[in-house]
Formats: structure tokens, sequence, C-alpha cells
């Protein structure tokens, strides 16, 4: 028999701890199930104000007519659609995921179809981005360095592929600040998430996950501190709806 991975060898899929090499064919076989009702199960989980931290990530980029941005694990493409509105006339967005099913459904989609079609759409590791340094204003990512197996590379990468003087912005799940809502959100997130996630994608496995992995995530100091050391600058961070989300930026001096 085999003997175990050793634990610098492993990471963790939610509570679960798998073979490092192993997370991202996971990740990516969850995303391939959930792909075509993604945007749907994001909306009625969130209640739809997750379009509301969105268009706040978009504003903190503080973009401008022909800005490049890069749209990091950009799914469906909520992001960098309102990311390309703000560059125009003569920027552009790459975004940028390793799940062909979800930019794929990103791309079928019928709001904003014209400027869906002006979106370079890129499929590749987050980890090892095959994009050329100092290349983009800004970058952004949402609700997908979780998903990653080393979130570390993914935001050196991010860093990298800056031009001196781009922002990076970082909208990602957190626990509330308040006890009791924290308390009515845990039951909420362990218990109706995977009822409805399995009801209406099939997937039950993919809505424990999420919320899992949200407890997992470096909570706002911490992550703060990780971008210091990175390298970004005037490093910040806005809680979102008592603690559910927040955001972070910093600046690539």
């Amino acid at each position: 028999m085999a003997a175990p991975p050793a634990p610098e060898e492993t990471t963790h899929i939610g509570y679960r701890r798998i073979a490092r090499n192993e997370k991202s064919r996971w990740v990516r076989h969850q995303f391939d199930t959930v792909a075509s009702r993604y945007d749907l199960m994001n909306t009625l989980l969130s209640a739809g104000i997750h379009y509301l931290w969105k268009q706040r990530a978009v504003r903190l980029l503080d973009l401008r007519p022909g800005n490049a941005v890069l749209d990091v694990c950009g799914g469906t493409g909520d992001l960098a659609v309102s990311a390309l509105k703000r560059v125009m006339p003569g920027g552009s967005v790459v975004l940028y995921d390793i799940n062909r099913e979800m930019m794929r459904a990103g791309r079928r989609k019928r709001t904003h179809a014209a400027l869906r079609r002006r979106i370079r759409f890129l499929q590749g590791d987050a980890e090892q981005m095959a994009l050329a340094e100092n290349t983009f204003d800004a970058a952004v990512v949402g609700f997908g360095m979780r998903n990653l197996t080393d979130m570390a590379a993914g935001f050196r990468e991010m860093h990298r592929v800056l031009r001196p003087g781009g922002r990076m912005v970082c909208l990602e799940f957190s626990r509330p600040v308040a006890p009791f809502f924290r308390w009515l959100y845990d039951r909420y997130s362990f218990h109706v998430m995977p009822w409805l996630g399995e009801r209406l994608t099939g997937s039950r496995q993919a809505y424990t996950y999420l919320p899992e992995s949200i407890r997992l995530f470096p909570p706002p100091a911490e992550l703060a501190r990780l971008l210091s050391t990175i390298g970004f600058t005037r490093v910040e961070h806005w809680r979102l709806t008592n603690g559910v989300a927040v955001i972070h930026r910093g600046v690539k001096e």
C-alpha cells in the first residue's frame, strides 16, 4: 500500500486534505458541474447583493479610458464586463480562467453580448499565467483566490503582470463581524447553501465546499500582511455587508 502524502504535499479542499496536484482538477470538475447555473446560484444565495459588491470592486480599480485590465479567475465575466465599460474607448480586458466551461457560459450570456465579444478569454492557471510582466494597468479577482492551490503564487502573478503604479483588487468572501449575524450566516451557509445547490445544480458537494473554503480563507488583516509581503503598497481593505465579503486593494510601486 502506498504511503499517504506528506503534509507539505497536501492542501485543503474545504475541510478535507488532498494531494496538492489534485486540487486544481477537483475544483475544475466542480465548476464544470455548476457552470450553467453558476450566476443564478450566486444571485439566489446572495439575494443579488453580489452585483453591488462587484460594482464597488471595479470602482476601486480607478479605471480610465485606454487602460488594460486583467480579470483573474474571471469565470462568466461579470467583473470583466463592468471593467470594459470603464476603459472604453481604447481600453482592453483579458479574462483569465482555468475553467473552459465557466468561460463558455460567460460568452453565451445574452446580457451585454456586444461587450462580451470584445473581452479576450484565455484559459490558464492563475498561479503561472502565460502573460508578460508589466502589461496591465489594473488586475481584479473576484471569489477566485480561495480555489487556488497556492494563493500567494496567484497574488505574486498579479503583481508581476501589473505595470508600476498598477492597481490590484481582490473581492472575496469572509465572515460577518456581528456575533448574531455570524451565527445566522453560519447556519445558512452550512445548511441552506448545500441543500439549494443540490436541488438547482445537482451538486451538493460544490456548495458544501463553498462555506468550508470561506472559513479557511485568511481574515482581512492576515491577507493584508500577505499582500504587503508580496510587494503591494498602500494596502487597504473594506468590509461589505457586515463582513460577508471583503475587498482588498494594493498598488504595485
